[in-house]
């Protein structure tokens, strides 16, 4: 699941800064004035989804974990900068309250997961700290599954875009987080490695 969602990001954060890589009003429409405030979202999020990715997909946090560290150290960076950025966002946006409320929860949940997960390997909890950054990383992907939902046919022909839009933003990352939650409780139940259990639900 990681790592499908982990590819679709890749593709999502391409599409997006090809798209906004010459200033073009036209291109940037309604973020044309707060196009500051974009690119600092745009740049904290294209690193978390890659060092994400990173983490997440290869042998680094067994293999060096001095190097796993630091890289974590460098998500969690990108993450705050990408925060930064939705603030002012959320901020000047002229989107109706529902929306903005939406995009406010998204960002709390992505920061309160991360802290969680800090405090947990910063008091030594190992297992919690790798359960709490799985479902960090999940928020951190919720604009590509926001626009993945969006797309299903007939999606958006359940209600008015101003009710539809808030309700797939707050999807978004509670759908990913129930499914996570799903795994985990197999997991518990069955005594399987959550290793085990993750890699099944990635391929």
């Amino acid at each position: 699941m990681l790592l499908a969602l982990g590819i679709i990001g890749i593709d999502f954060l391409l599409t997006v800064y090809g798209k906004y890589r010459q200033l073009d009003p036209a291109a940037y429409t309604m973020f044309w004035t707060r196009r500051g405030w974009l690119w600092t979202h745009l740049a904290g999020g294209a690193l978390t989804v890659v060092l994400g990715l990173v983490q997440f997909l290869t042998q680094w946090p067994r293999a060096y974990p001095h190097l796993h560290r630091w890289t974590g150290r460098i998500y969690i960076t990108g993450m705050l900068i990408a925060c930064v950025g939705a603030t002012g966002l959320i901020a000047t946006s002229p989107a109706p309250f529902a929306i903005r409320a939406a995009f406010t929860a998204t960002a709390l949940a992505w920061l309160t997961t991360a802290l969680i997960g800090v405090t947990a390997v910063r008091g030594g909890r190992v297992p919690s700290h790798r359960r709490w950054m799985v479902r960090n990383y999940l928020v951190t992907l919720a604009p590509i599954t926001f626009r993945a939902l969006i797309k299903v046919p007939g999606m958006m022909e359940l209600a008015p875009p101003p009710v539809m839009i808030p309700i797939l933003l707050w999807l978004s990352w509670l759908l990913p987080l129930l499914i996570c939650e799903g795994i985990y409780y197999i997991v518990d139940r069955t005594g399987l490695r959550p290793h085990s259990a993750f890699s099944s639900s990635m391929s």
